[in-house]
């Protein structure tokens, strides 16, 4: 089987997983990139509140989404990108939680994608003193990108998997978290899944479980 994969990147409007603002893909075929794409999104109501602190991380406001595709809209336009490829994230519990939580909030139907993460590969593949995307991506080759730019960072992640394959001989995705100690995962669309709604600026607390912390660090 080949190296083939998407990799994809979520931005978020607030401390609600569900609040996707911004997304990236990068196509990987035969270990190569071969396609990229990226899109801005409205919010799903009730979750469209830009907080200050993640316009800070990744400088998008509400007026920059205004004319964009809503999340349902927004859905078709991944599918048709991503296809029945494997989805890979940097922290892909993040990533995965906004593409479940964003359908759940809207009532669309989620796609069980398999996913992998990237970073739980460069814990096993790289020894690094930090794990955070932009230490990873030059570690494999991927450098000076604009982090939390979603197609630069889409793209970061499919170089580091890239690379990770290449040093430990893996020939697929399913041999690459094999090789690396790391499970492959899928999203659970059987099972219902809280939605955090936004409505005051985030504690510590609501940001840690929502997913927005990790995003910051990742």
């Amino acid at each position: 089987m080949p190296l083939n994969f998407t990799a994809i990147d979520f931005e978020t409007a607030n401390s609600s997983t569900a609040s996707a603002c911004a997304v990236g893909l990068a196509r990987v075929r035969n270990g190569r990139v071969v396609a990229t794409a990226g899109w801005l999104i409205q919010p799903p109501p009730g979750h469209d509140r830009f907080f200050e602190l993640n316009t800070g991380i990744h400088g998008l406001r509400a007026a920059d989404v205004v004319d964009a595709k809503t999340w349902s809209a927004q859905l078709d336009d991944i599918v048709a990108f991503a296809g029945a490829d494997v989805l890979v994230a940097h922290n892909a519990g993040f990533d995965m939680a906004v593409l479940k939580r964003a359908c759940a909030a809207t009532g669309d139907a989620c796609p069980p994608y398999r996913y992998a993460c990237s970073l739980q590969v460069a814990r096993n593949v790289y020894t690094l003193e930090s794990y955070r995307l932009p230490f990873v991506a030059a570690e494999a080759g991927f450098a000076d990108f604009v982090h939390h730019d979603p197609i630069a960072d889409a793209l970061a992640c499919a170089h580091i998997m890239i690379d990770a394959a290449r040093r430990v001989g893996a020939a697929d995705v399913t041999a690459l978290a094999e090789s690396a100690g790391v499970k492959m995962s899928r999203i659970r669309v059987d099972e219902p899944d809280p939605v955090f709604f936004e409505s005051s600026a985030p504690t510590g607390a609501a940001l840690l479980d929502s997913g927005v912390l990790q995003a910051a660090v990742a």
